[in-house]
């Protein structure tokens, strides 16, 4: 039987369609029935998956979790940008990484005991460096099946050291590692970041934002009757909350580039209102309410008992310490941990020497004045690991900022590495 010029059209149209629509199904079972996958869903033009992860992966037939992961899909064989969130996420996520390589499979993985990977009940003792990298291993175990291309992990400060953990202890997993602003810690409380706080910027900016400390706290009953914060809103009080928030004021100028409008803090005897409103320009005192502590409480455990932190230096500040006389972020852990917490040092010590001896095609960035720059990763030339320092740059280092030098080497490695040729900026 003989069909007409428009049947056959149609047909072929048709045919189109249900191609089209097939290879996206194709896409969504493959990722389905991936190891672990308990559920998929379509996401802002990707998918949503949750895996199914132990809670102690010593102990896979103990507890488990839901771990949240975003996908964005360009091309079975393009490489694949994985973002190793430190915290939670809400969605894929891009990168510059991501903007470098063009055409680049996204895998975006929020960090266990974050947002909606937090397993009930919460056992914080495994909340651990090791747990958290076997975490991404199955999880990029799992997806290779559907990505054959190379792979490159990023991250931001807490998601750049995720990256580095996770190149520690599964070096082979990814092609390349980028980490931005990640410190590698040496200590509970470190003491190279207080070190490098008496140094950083010049000593007339140090000497304005010390003295508007010492401004802060002798005229705390001042400051705080004007800013009247809720007392329900902190656990820790309001008085000990705001003399956190003054011993933190430095770390956060420093780190969040607020150096740049150090014309802005106002002097010791400025009226109340520029004290106030220069104190809370940076935002330190949320970081000791209820919510704060809430919000960063599962990254404060992970710093006390692995990955470090640091304490104030109150020498200057002792004589006006009226409700906080004896500081320590400890503090902001979990409720009932403190006084259970060990600190494990062979975590980091292990971390760093990996990272110097051994660890091969990553790339370090940080920069110039940000706090975190003190226990900045210090290669010895036995890798072919590339650091860059960026100059004027603060907790938003990035290869945008950084010198044409910088970005050449930066460029070249990712290129040699990742076997693609990258968008130059």
């Amino acid at each position: 039987m003989r069909r007409s010029a428009a049947f056959l059209v149609c047909a072929l149209l048709a045919t189109s369609l249900s191609g089209a629509q097939q290879a996206d199904l194709s896409l969504s079972t493959r990722l389905e029935r991936l190891p672990h996958v308990k559920s998929i869903e379509p996401f802002r033009g990707g998918y949503h998956l949750t895996f199914d992860q132990p809670v102690d992966h010593a102990n896979p037939s103990g507890p488990h979790f839901s771990q949240q992961v975003y996908v964005m899909f360009t091309g079975d064989n393009n490489p694949v940008v994985l973002n190793t969130e430190g915290y939670s996420t809400n969605g894929p996520q891009g990168s510059e990484v991501r903007r470098l390589l063009g055409k680049a499979n996204t895998v975006t993985v929020e960090h266990r005991y974050f947002g909606k990977s937090i397993p009930e009940p919460c056992d914080w003792k495994q909340l651990t460096v090791k747990n958290a990298a076997d975490d991404m291993h199955a999880i990029v175990t799992s997806l290779k099946q559907v990505f054959k291309g190379k792979w490159v992990s990023t991250g931001a400060s807490k998601g750049g050291q995720t990256a580095l953990y996770y190149k520690t202890f599964y070096p082979h997993d990814v092609d390349a590692t980028v980490a931005y602003v990640a410190p590698i810690n040496l200590g509970q409380e470190d003491p190279r970041i207080n070190q490098f706080m008496a140094t950083v910027g010049d000593e007339a900016t140090r000497k304005k934002v010390k003295d508007f400390q010492i401004a802060l706290l002798k005229r705390e009953d001042e400051v705080l009757a004007y800013l009247k914060p809720d007392p329900s809103k902190y656990r820790l009080g309001v008085a000990k909350a705001y003399e956190y928030g003054v011993l933190e004021y430095p770390y956060a100028f420093w780190q969040y580039g607020s150096y740049v409008k150090a014309d802005l803090i106002p002097a010791p005897d400025a009226p109340v209102a520029d004290l106030a409103k220069a104190y809370n320009a940076v935002n330190s005192m949320f970081y000791y309410s209820d919510a704060g502590i809430k919000m960063f409480e599962a990254f404060m455990y992970q710093a006390y008992t692995e990955v470090g932190y640091y304490n104030y230096d109150i020498t200057d500040f002792k004589p006006y310490l009226k409700a906080n006389p004896n500081p320590t972020n400890m503090d902001l852990c979990p409720l009932g941990t403190k006084d259970t917490i060990i600190y494990n040092p062979a975590t980091l010590a292990n971390v760093f020497h990996f990272l110097q001896y051994e660890a091969q095609n990553v790339i370090y960035i940080y920069g110039e004045t940000d706090a975190w720059s003190s226990t900045q990763m210090t290669l010895i030339g036995r890798t072919n690991s590339v650091k860059v320092v960026v100059k004027g740059a603060w907790h938003n280092a990035d290869v945008k900022l950084a010198s044409p030098e910088q970005k050449a080497e930066i460029y070249g490695a990712l290129e040699k590495w990742m076997g693609v040729k990258v968008v130059r900026e």
